[in-house]
């Protein structure tokens, strides 16, 4: 069992930046597939962001690539989703899902374990 927790999330202006940090246990962290969700008010979650095990390998939402990117620290068992410049519509709880092992998809069915989530509120 892999115990996910986000933190990070709050309110901001828009063009502001946050950075989520989401913390998965377990020592093959490195190994994990790690992504970003986000589930904005009446609407379904959707994939943002994902991180592959192998180093740089992340993929984005088109809506937010070369806005948001996805480093991880695998010593700390820790991925970030660093957001900038940041608009009313990224306004969402934003979860993080881990799937132990390697995946290169953004279905929310395949990740494994999952944080509890982190609101984030773009306004002014």
């Amino acid at each position: 069992q892999v115990q996910v927790a986000e933190s990070g999330g709050g309110l901001v202006q828009p063009g502001g930046s946050l950075r989520l940090s989401c913390t998965a246990s377990g020592r093959a962290f490195s190994r994990y597939t790690v992504a970003w969700f986000r589930q904005a008010p009446g609407k379904e979650r959707e994939f943002v962001a994902r991180s592959r095990w192998t180093e740089g390998d992340h993929y984005y939402l088109k809506t937010v690539e070369g806005r948001f990117t996805i480093p991880r620290d695998n010593a700390k068992n820790t991925a970030y989703l660093q957001m900038n410049n940041l608009k009313l519509e990224h306004t969402g709880v934003y979860y993080c899902a881990v799937r132990t092992s390697d995946y290169q998809g953004d279905d929310d069915q395949n990740y494994d374990y999952w944080g509890q989530g982190t609101q984030v509120t773009v306004s002014s």
